[in-house]
Parts: structure tokens; sequence; C-alpha cells
């Protein structure tokens, strides 16, 4: 049996029948790829048919002597156990190598979160004087009024807009939809963005239904996304690591501490499980004090 042939396999499934993102798809593919390396150096590429659960231990402690965090271990374990499940099903392995497999413990890590002031702060700091002025800020304002991914927030389309409903339709992980409420400030500033500096622009034919352009008319990637924020940030002198995940960390954050639903908040966020969704309840720690103080029976 080839890594190739069974690489490619199980890409096919992740794509096909799992339904799973391209950025996702690659990042199983990564893990798969450590695994490849790390047996190429120590057993001289070890068909997968004959990996077992002595060499996979190796490969985590390798992973260890590199000094990669247990976080990235655990994700990565993850992807390999994925792997070998997808061979198993296809009767390609009569038995899991993985099965006793065990990841380094990790605590659950709490995202960083913007207050409203700085969320103002950074909104308030885009240069408007600048072309693109305008479509930066009206980016900012839709990642934090709609809580969208980055991945989402590029792939927004113009007919993915119901300004008079209030809502967009976002294309979420695995190609789900969902609408998304969207804010008042949200539309007006996208309204100002698609009306001058988008309007000016010279639109590829492949991007013509894209909402958030580059100067050469074409949808903009993702890293283009994080520079902005990053850079915004440094102008600030903020002195926090943000990304334009953070934006939906603090969308979440702010409505559950408002006191939103947390069914309401999963359905706008387009999580799975709603155990995702919980963790936002866990980051603000005056809010829990002030639960504990007006409803715990000793208080």
């Amino acid at each position: 049996m080839k890594w190739s042939e069974s690489k490619k396999g199980y890409e096919d499934f992740l794509r096909l029948e799992k339904s799973l993102s391209q950025n996702s798809v690659a990042a199983y593919i990564n893990d798969i790829n450590k695994l490849i390396v790390f047996l190429e150096q120590e057993f001289k590429k070890l068909p997968p048919d004959k990996v077992r659960l002595q060499h996979l231990k190796k490969f985590v402690a390798w992973l260890n002597d590199k000094g990669v965090s247990p976080r990235t271990q655990a994700r990565t374990i993850s992807g390999v156990k994925s792997f070998f499940k997808y061979l198993l099903m296809e009767e390609k392995i009569s038995n899991d190598p993985t099965t006793l497999l065990e990841s380094p413990k990790v605590g659950r890590k709490l995202p960083d979160v913007l207050t409203i002031d700085e969320i103002d702060m950074l909104i308030d700091s885009v240069d408007v004087s600048k072309p693109e002025g305008q479509r930066n800020r009206a980016m900012l304002e839709t990642l934090y009024s709609c809580g969208l991914r980055v991945s989402e927030l590029v792939n927004l389309k113009m007919t993915n807009l119901h300004f008079e409903q209030g809502y967009v339709r976002v294309e979420g992980k695995a190609d789900k939809e969902r609408l998304v409420p969207i804010s008042k400030n949200a539309m007006d500033e996208i309204n100002t963005y698609v009306s001058g500096y988008r309007k000016s622009l010279n639109v590829s034919k492949d991007s013509e239904n894209v909402l958030f352009l580059n100067r050469r008319g074409k949808k903009l990637s993702r890293v283009m996304i994080f520079t902005i924020i990053k850079g915004l940030a440094e102008k600030v002198g903020l002195g926090k690591k943000i990304s334009p995940h953070t934006f939906r960390h603090s969308f979440a954050t702010h409505l559950i501490n408002g006191g939103a639903d947390l069914r309401a908040v999963q359905e706008m966020l387009g999580h799975e499980s709603i155990l995702t969704t919980e963790i936002y309840t866990h980051l603000d720690k005056d809010y829990l004090k002030s639960t504990i103080n007006q409803f715990h029976p000793r208080s």
C-alpha cells in the first residue's frame, strides 16, 4: 500500500463524503504529511498498512522533542486517528493502530476578547481618506456585527445581502448555510463601500458577485484580513494579540454577557454543538461574580 494512493483517497473522502472545507482538508492532510516525514526518517517510510502503535508512540515523542505544543500535538494525533479510521472503513487495514494512542492532556484555552471600546477604537482608526479605507471599515463592522469566520467574510457574496429583511446569508463550514442578522451600522458601512470604492474597481469576471475586493478587483485573501487587523492593532497600541477571529469571539461574548440565549448565539455562530458555544459563558469573571452574588443563597 502506497502513501500517495492512501492520502489521495483520504483527501477525496474528506472533501466529498465529509464535505469539509478546503482549509480543513488541508489541515488534515498536513497532519498525515508530518507522520510520513517521521516514518521516512526513522523507519524508511513504512507503508500505512505496516504502521503499528509503537511507531505512533514514537511519532508523538518525536513531535514533543521538536517542541510542538501539547495543543498542536493533540490536533495532529486527531488527524492521524481520522486517517486510520478511514483506512479501516475502506478495509485497507484490518486493525486500527491508533485505538490505544493517547493524546496529551490540554486545557481548554479561553480566546482573547475585545471590549466594546476597543472594537470602536479599532474601527475608528481606519483611515477612510485612503481608497481602501471604507472597505476596511465595512469589513470590521461586518466581522463584529455578524460574528463571521474570516473565510466566511472573504466569501460573502453580493447576492447574500438581504438588507431589507436585515440579515445576510452566510456559507459556513461544510457548505452549511445560515441566516445572520446584521446591524444598521454594518449595512450603512457596506452601502457606502459598494457605492464608492467597489464601484470604482475594474472587477474581474470570477469575482463579480464577491462583496469585498482588493485593488485588482479580486477576492481578498484570508492573510490580507489578518494583515489589516494586525496593522490597526499596532497603530492604536492595543497591546493584545488579535486576529479576525477575535471579532467573532467578542461578538459572542458581548451577546451572552448581555443576556442573549445560548441557543440563539449557537445558531448565529454556526456551531454544530452547543458545547462549543458554552466556552463564551466562562470569559467574563465580573459577570460570573455578579451572577453568583445575585443568585447564590450564601452570597
